[in-house]
Formats: C-alpha cells, structure tokens, sequence
C-alpha cells in the first residue's frame, strides 16, 4: 500500500523543496500569530482566537490547493473571464453601505459572522488568469495596439474598485503583475514604454502634490494616504504658516501617524542576531508594537524581534525558494498560458514580500498589504495558498501538452 502511495507520489512530480517551503512558512506563521496575540488566550476561548482560526484558515486552504493541483490549469483557465468579472462584481458590492463591513474606515470586507471575506484577495487571483487567458494569442496579435489597451484596462478596473475601498497598497500590485505578464506575452516594448513613462510623471505629481501644494491645490487624495507621504518624505505635518497651536497639534498627529513604523523599527532592530526568544519579544508583549496590527500586517517585526537576524534570513530563504521555484516553472512551462499564469503569480508574491517587509525597514511607505502566508487573515492565506498550488499545476501538466 505504502509502495503504491509512494509511485502516484512520484507521478505527480511534486516539488518537494517548494512544498518544504510552504511548511516551512505556515510554521511560522502559526507560530509568531501565536506569539503577537498570546494575550488573547487569557480573556478569550481557543476557538475564537487568532491562532486557531489561522491553522483553520491553512487548514481549508491546503485543501483548495489540492483542488487547484489537480485540476489541469488549461481547464481553469476556461472559467477565468467568469471568475474576473465574478470579482469585479464582488468589489462593486463591498463598496455598497450595509453590504461590505467598514474597519478602521476601509470598506474592504464582507462580515459572513464567523469570519471576514476580502474580495480584493480573490480578485488578484481571477485577475492572474483572465489577463493570462486573454494574452494567450498568436505573436501578431500582440503587436495591435487595440490588445494592449484591452489587458490595460482589465488591469485597471480591479485597480479603481479597490482604490475606492481605499485598499492602496492591494490596489497598487494589479499594475506591476499586470505589466509583467505583458511584457512576457509579447506586447511591444514601445507601448509599455509610454504607459510607465506617463505613469511615473502620474506618480511624481502626486507626491508632489500631496508634500507641497497648499490645501486648496491638492487632489482628492485620501488625507490618512497624504498622511503616510509625509511620513515616508519624513515631512512635517504643519503647514509653513502653522500658529504654534496648530503645530503642537500637528507634531501629537505626526506622532500618532509615525507610532507602528517606529515600533516596528525598535522591533526589528531590537532582535540582534538571535532575537529576545519565543514570546519574549518586550515591544510586542508590551504593547509598544500595537495588538491590533502585530499579528497581521507587521507580523514580520515580531519574528525579526523574537528569532534575530537569523530567523528574518530564514523567512526571506523560503520566500525566495518558492520565487525561484515559481520562475524555473515559468523557464520550462511548455505553452503561453502556463508561462503567463507562473509570471504573474511570482510577481504578485514579490510585490506583497517586498512591500509588506519593506516598509517595516523604511524603504517602503506603510500599506495595509498582507504578508504572504504569514500574516493573518483568511482571504490572504487562502489566496496565497492557491497561488501557489498554479505554480505546481503548472509544473505537474507541462508534459501534457
């Protein structure tokens, strides 16, 4: 029986290493969830913590993943327009008052009472293989103009709804996984060339605007994301003019808006080489690195504090086992649509890596995007867990066609 198992596991063709480092991640996943929220377990039930639900949450994903190994990626792709427009009809009514669930001023979920749904997760994914999909035609093709501007605006669409949440940081990750797959599909050089040439002058006036135009000037720019330039640009909140009233109050906001990326500093720089142990970190446990952001978003300062400079290498060591996995898929995928799809999957788990673990480190303005498999939060686990499950199809079919 044993013998038997082991012939269809090797059938399969399985990457063991790939797999070695999704474990690898759930492990400390749960187990620093565990660790940012270990108060809970005083006041709260095991059932309703953040840590059950988080091992419930990988639970359910690695079955999904089965789901989408299994299931050649060819025939997948044959609902992703269903999928992508499904999504977009989700982003529309989460936007709808009484419909999607307002935290912290976001109207980003749907409340289906025992836990939280965020679309935008989803969205990513259904995003991934329409564009895919819709890229997957003869090189001629590619060079009209009329199919650029097409996957431009697929990308687009998912990008405003989003932005309307505000969601900024998820929104942002559709144009770079987007101009990715592009770029690999085959779209003209040129075109792309315009489109990221007039989307950096976009970008700079926009900063611009939010530093240095007086109010009356300023675009409708959201005031908490004008808020986090003046942080990142480590400008004063108070206006030239400012009455010393108005800058006493400006410098208490500043402070109140710089609080977690400080703490999320001492946190990281704290650890040292071996970190402060297992729920010991003092940041965390006292409250410094606030409960309310310590398990999901910054989730990377409470390992960087409790395991040191060594633990944080052996995070950025699985999550760069699993691009380099993801990129070798890509290498030797023997169709467009399974290069396509493994591109834009790497791109998506770069950009959420390197966004989430850089602003922790400054390098990156604060942006509520989750860090993959490691931060909590079902619609992030679940959709991180099927993008990967994609890379593997991908690997397992490639001899099929």
């Amino acid at each position: 029986m044993m013998e038997t198992i082991v012939i269809h596991l090797r059938k399969l063709r399985i990457d063991w290493v790939m797999f070695g480092a999704l474990i690898g991640l759930m492990a400390f996943g749960s187990t620093f969830v565990l660790s940012a929220a270990i108060d809970q377990y005083e006041v709260e039930p095991l059932l309703d913590t953040y840590f059950f639900r988080q091992v419930v949450f990988y639970g359910v994903g690695l079955a999904l993943a089965i789901l989408f190994v299994v299931v050649d990626y060819h025939r997948l792709a044959g609902w992703s327009r269903a999928a992508y427009w499904v999504t977009i009809l989700l982003l529309l009514l989460v936007l709808i008052p009484g419909i999607g669930e307002v935290r912290q001023g976001a109207r980003r979920w749907f409340d289906l009472g025992f836990t939280l749904i965020q679309p935008s997760e989803f969205a990513k994914l259904a995003f991934i293989f329409a564009l895919a999909d819709f890229l997957t035609r003869p090189n001629e093709e590619m060079l009209m103009p009329g199919v650029f501007l097409k996957a431009l605006g697929m990308t687009a669409l998912p990008f405003i709804l989003i932005l309307k949440e505000p969601d900024l940081g998820s929104s942002l990750v559709f144009f770079p996984v987007g101009i990715a797959m592009m770029f690999i599909a085959g779209v003209p050089l040129r075109f792309l060339g315009k489109f990221l040439g007039a989307s950096a002058v976009v970008v700079l006036f926009v900063i611009l605007n939010a530093l240095y135009f007086p109010a009356d000037w300023r675009i409708s720019l959201q005031e908490y994301q004008r808020q986090r330039l003046l942080v990142y640009f480590h400008k004063d909140f108070a206006p030239p003019n400012a009455t010393p009233a108005e800058r006493k109050a400006a410098r208490a906001l500043q402070r109140e808006r710089t609080h977690n990326i400080r703490q999320a500093e001492i946190s990281v720089g704290s650890g040292g080489l071996t970190g402060k142990g297992w729920g010991q970190g003092p940041q965390t446990r006292l409250g410094y690195l606030p409960r309310g952001v310590a398990h999901n978003d910054f989730i990377f300062s409470v390992i960087a504090e409790e395991t040191g400079f060594l633990g944080s290498m052996a995070v950025l060591a699985l999550y760069t086992v699993i691009l380099l996995k993801g990129m070798q898929t890509a290498a030797l995928a023997r169709d467009r649509l399974g290069k396509l799809l493994a591109v834009g999957v790497v791109t998506l788990i770069f950009c959420h890596v390197f966004v989430n673990i850089g602003m922790h480190l400054r390098l990156m303005p604060v942006t509520g995007i989750p860090l993959p498999l490691l931060s909590y939060g079902g619609s992030s686990v679940l959709s991180s867990l099927i993008a990967i499950a994609v890379l593997q199809n991908i690997q397992i079919h490639r001899n099929t066609y």
